[in-house]
């Protein structure tokens, strides 16, 4: 069963004025849809198509680049696509205090993942993931994830940024630190709260 890529769970002018929907299009449709295509090419015939991202991820230093590279991308925009969304949702419950022992504060989760965006060099992705049952920020560089078996923090990711200008040039330009600024109005923490419960 090759690997496919799904619509975006929302209109492309959903994020605006966030993310603007020609990012939105061009980042889904043209991006995302080439890691899916360039994964299936590299998994051709080595008997490992029928695998989950998941599974391929856990074993990553097991494979080509072009797996690692692809797979992550499509892992990757999947879960990033998931946990945006115009809602207004915050985090509650569980989720919530776990953000305030781990962090102090949710401005101060958003702080530090701001900051490890903007830190990360070049391309690549700063996170939320769950940890040892704790929750952790942490970057990682490419479309590496913290799935991967060579990840430096590991751990199920909940919460990921995209931090490859593709995903915020036409709009911000060089300015990353200002498109970090603004994703944060448009996270669905409902998304983020359930895979919080699945991760535990």
């Amino acid at each position: 069963m090759a690997h496919s890529l799904s619509p975006l769970p929302y209109a492309y002018d959903a994020l605006e004025p966030h993310i603007d929907a020609q990012t939105m299009q061009i980042h889904h449709d043209k991006h995302h849809q080439a890691y899916v295509d360039n994964l299936n090419k590299a998994l051709a015939g080595t008997g490992d198509e029928d695998k989950s991202l998941e599974e391929l991820m856990a074993n990553i230093s097991s494979y080509a680049p072009a797996v690692r590279n692809n797979g992550g991308g499509h892992y990757n925009h999947t879960l990033f696509w998931n946990i945006l969304g115009n809602n207004g949702s915050q985090p509650t419950g569980d989720l919530a205090k776990a953000i305030d022992e781990a962090f102090g504060s949710l401005d101060a989760l958003k702080e530090k993942m701001s900051t490890a965006g903007a830190t990360r060099f070049g391309s690549g992705w700063a996170w939320l993931l769950v940890s040892d049952g704790k929750l952790v920020v942490s970057s990682t560089p490419n479309q590496d994830n913290p799935l991967m078996d060579i990840a430096e923090v590991q751990g199920h990711p909940i919460l990921g940024i995209d931090v490859w200008e593709h995903a915020y040039y036409l709009k911000y330009q060089n300015k990353r630190p200002d498109y970090l600024k603004a994703i944060w109005n448009v996270i669905n923490w409902d998304a983020v709260n359930m895979r919080y419960k699945a991760a535990l």
